[in-house]
């Protein structure tokens, strides 16, 4: 009896231990199964270009939003034909038509959430940090392609649009009112 008063709260101690471990690596964990799947319409980031490229077309749309920030935000082309392996480049337009320097961050999502894993970007404006002067213009520049892995998807080989929906962040959240 003894014995087992004196395991219990080592035992305790250790699945405390455990469970404060996993819930500090639950944010990176659930990033890398979001990057690897797809999950959620999560994008993929590449490197290198495909090096074929598929006669299937697919429309992609572009939705652009704003939130917490005096800026007008849209893409120069609201939807644009791609082929599958094709490496394409849109534009977006940003204005600040506040009175003062803001700063936004962009994040991104994609539908429907299960073509996220062939949505694949060679270089982006997303996740940095963007500041504009008042009435400042800027324009910034995705680059992407569509996987030609795709096709050998049966949940998504079929589809015939996508949409990608940026939206920009203030990042002045602290700032004194």
């Amino acid at each position: 009896m003894m014995q087992k008063n004196k395991i219990t709260p080592l035992i305790l101690s250790a699945i405390f231990v455990l469970m404060l471990g996993l819930s500090y690596a639950a944010v990176p964990l659930y990033d890398l199964f979001c990057r690897v799947t797809g999950f959620g319409g999560t994008t993929q980031i590449s490197n290198d270009a495909p090096k074929i490229v598929l006669n299937k077309v697919v429309s992609v749309r572009f939705d652009t939003n704003v939130n917490n920030l005096p800026w007008d935000f849209k893409a120069k082309k609201n939807v644009i034909d791609v082929k599958v392996g094709q490496v394409n480049k849109i534009e977006f337009e940003v204005q600040n038509y506040g009175n003062e320097p803001t700063a936004g961050v962009a994040s991104f999502n994609v539908s429907p959430a299960s073509f996220g894993k062939y949505y694949s970007k060679l270089g982006c404006f997303c996740f940095e940090k963007q500041t504009l002067k008042a009435g400042e213009k800027a324009t910034y520049v995705m680059t992407f392609y569509l996987d030609p892995e795709m096709i050998n998807d049966p949940t998504v080989k079929n589809l015939q649009d996508v949409t990608m929906s940026y939206t920009f962040f203030s990042t002045d959240y602290y700032k004194q009112s």
